[in-house]
């Protein structure tokens, strides 16, 4: 972790690619993908947690979809400078890696999404089937919190869901800031589509959406293949909202296909803080 406003794990030497996570989550969720980049060096891994998730604190002002947007926009900045790089964003955070990509333009490489937020509240398309696997016994044991959580977020509710919701799901659950997540929850959009302020990017891009997602759904996710002409879409299917952690191994393959289409950068130095004369 580094000592800036937005707390990151860095993993890697290289290109830098931008990892972001959801809501009431941190960059644990993330983890998963890590070995897509094993046979695949140069690929400088910034594992973000969002202001009020994780080991960052709160904004000082209000929270919501576009104060953290201006925070991941300052922070990107500041610790890139002009170097191209990559996104990755799930759930919110696939959001706002989508205003992240409108932003910088020509300078993002390309952007990974994984069930990004497009609707909220009554304007989701959600599916009928959420549950693809119930085990009645392990559930009842759960702690209620717990066994809610758990339900919503993974369409498989089986013992090795259990261990991987409690390696990666839980823990950025129990740290994030309760209050900062209220506010978020209450405006939770941003105030336009970020691909509306934007010309058609053409970098590759990859779209990951699943067909038992309770929380985002799938067929909203569709709409954003008219504003990327390089996107590559998959709907898994017996899977919910992180299918990352549901399906490590898929994800990665895809992740992998992704990362071998980007064209690699040649990076640059760090940007320091200008020198002070006292």
């Amino acid at each position: 972790m580094t000592d800036s406003a937005i707390r990151h794990l860095e993993l890697g030497d290289g290109t830098p690619l931008v990892m972001i996570h959801g809501y009431t989550v941190d960059h644990r969720v993330l983890l998963p993908i890590e070995p897509a980049f094993a046979d695949r060096p140069g690929w400088r891994r910034l594992y973000l947690d969002l202001p009020g998730h994780g080991a960052s604190p709160r904004l000082p002002g209000p929270t919501s979809a576009a104060t953290l947007a201006d925070a991941v926009l300052d922070w990107i900045h500041a610790e890139l400078g002009e170097q191209p790089f990559a996104v990755l964003g799930q759930s919110f955070g696939g959001q706002l890696a989508r205003a992240v990509t409108a932003r910088f333009g020509a300078q993002v490489l390309g952007s990974a999404l994984l069930v990004p937020v497009v609707h909220w509240g009554p304007d989701r398309t959600l599916p009928g089937t959420t549950v693809a696997e119930r085990d009645d016994k392990l559930l009842d044991r759960l702690p209620p919190a717990d066994r809610e959580l758990f339900g919503l977020v993974m369409a498989r509710h089986t013992a090795r869901n259990w261990k991987l919701f409690e390696q990666y799901v839980r823990p950025g659950w129990r740290a994030h800031d309760p209050a900062a997540a209220a506010e978020l929850e209450a405006d939770f959009l941003l105030p336009y589509w970020p691909e509306h302020r934007a010309p058609e990017h053409q970098g590759r891009h990859l779209l990951v959406t699943t067909r038992q997602d309770a929380l985002v759904g799938w067929r909203d996710q569709l709409a954003l293949l008219d504003h990327y002409p390089r996107m590559a879409a998959t709907v898994l299917d017996g899977v919910g909202h992180n299918p990352q952690v549901e399906c490590a191994e898929t994800v990665q393959g895809l992740i992998g296909a992704w990362l071998d289409e980007l064209p690699r950068s040649r990076p640059r130095p760090r940007p320091r803080p200008a020198s002070v004369n006292r």
